[in-house]
């Protein structure tokens, strides 16, 4: 009868202990996935399990001639301008142009940034590091990056540096060479700020910017996009494109929404 007992009391404690190691998995796993819920910060990465991954998208096919150009376009230029409505692909074309560029060895790093207007770039303010302030503005460039690379590599790759976060402000004074950049919201920038990006292009680099200029949110004739765009468009190595309402790729009610 002891020895019953005691087998009894053998298997409660094996069985104790594998439970304790099936939430310590489950623990590590959460915090894998980039769960934040801790310090109340919101993690771009988060996912609600690591075996729940969506199917990363290999290839992106142009849905029309104007986002056919503007993917050859980043192809062949170093500068390239997208001006058009919301919703004609222009960051998701952006973003997969500078992953193809990255995973081919045509560049060692992707740059993303876009102006956080509404904390008027001051956001030294906001919790966190710099990844933690810009997240909840870069969320669309994020979406587009997790679709491509799906969320364990790209948070291997923003880990290893191989995708930096930069504030506009932060830019000033830098040389970007071996870089894909992208500029997203850029008619939210003013002259003098789109003025000083340009100037921190290098050798072996590509810098998009993307925007609709009718969409900003500066004060009236603060953005900078249109005048810089008219003034580059005849200059070599430059390629301004001008994406339409016909380019629209969600659903079709968003083009008459913007006739509203």
């Amino acid at each position: 009868m002891s020895k019953r007992y005691s087998n009894h009391d053998e298997s409660t404690s094996q069985g104790s202990k594998k439970r304790q190691e099936r939430r310590q998995r489950d623990l590590r796993d959460r915090e894998e996935a980039g769960s934040s819920e801790g310090n109340g910060a919101w993690s771009p990465l988060g996912q609600p399990s690591l075996h729940s991954e969506p199917k990363k998208i290999r290839e992106v096919k142009p849905q029309s001639p104007n986002q056919a150009a503007l993917l050859e376009a980043m192809a062949c230029y170093s500068l390239v301008i997208a001006e058009g409505p919301a919703g004609t692909g222009k960051t998701y074309l952006a973003i997969s142009a500078a992953v193809e560029a990255l995973e081919s060895g045509c560049v060692d790093r992707i740059i993303l940034s876009r102006p956080a207007v509404e904390a008027g770039e001051s956001l030294g303010f906001l919790p966190g590091d710099i990844q933690e302030k810009m997240a909840p503005y870069l969320r669309p460039l994020y979406d587009a990056l997790n679709d491509r690379l799906g969320v364990k590599k790209l948070k291997q790759f923003m880990f290893d540096g191989m995708i930096e976060i930069a504030p506009i402000g932060f830019m000033r004074g830098r040389t970007l060479n071996n870089a894909f950049v992208v500029i997203d919201e850029a008619q939210n920038c003013t002259y003098v700020q789109l003025k000083m990006i340009l100037t921190r292009l290098g050798w072996h680099s590509t810098m998009v910017f993307t925007g609709d200029p009718v969409q900003s949110d500066l004060l009236k004739g603060m953005s900078g996009l249109s005048g810089i765009a008219s003034k580059l468009e005849a200059v070599e190595g430059v390629a301004v494109l001008h994406m339409e309402p016909k380019d629209i790729v969600r659903h079709p009610l968003v083009a008459e929404m913007l006739k509203v």
